[in-house]
C-alpha cells in the first residue's frame, strides 16, 4: 500500500470511530425508524444482534449511516455512554 492510500485509510478509520458523529447517526436512524413507524429499539436492537441490515429502513439513507460503524463499534459506545449516566 503507497503512503497515499495509508493516509486516506487512516483518515476514514478516525471518522469512522468517532463517538459524535456516532451518536448523531444512531439518533438520526432512530428518528426515520420512528417516522416510519417502527419500533426504534428494537430494530436496531435486531440489527445490533443479528447484523442484518433490513432491520434498518432506507428511508433518510439511515442504512447507509448505520452500516458506516462496525457493530461492536456502536455497542460498545452505547454501553460506554449508559455506564457514564449511572
Amino acid at each position: 500500500m503507497d503512503s497515499a492510500n495509508w493516509n486516506t485509510t487512516k483518515f476514514h478509520q478516525s471518522l469512522r470511530t468517532c463517538p459524535d458523529s456516532m451518536k448523531d447517526v444512531l439518533c438520526n436512524v432512530y428518528q426515520a425508524l420512528q417516522e416510519k413507524g417502527y419500533s426504534p429499539v428494537g430494530q436496531i436492537v435486531g440489527y445490533l444482534l443479528s447484523g442484518d441490515p433490513t432491520f434498518i429502513t432506507s428511508y433518510k439513507n439511515a442504512r447507509t449511516m448505520i452500516t458506516q460503524f462496525e457493530r461492536d463499534q456502536v455497542l460498545e459506545e452505547m454501553l460506554k455512554s449508559y455506564l457514564e449516566k449511572m
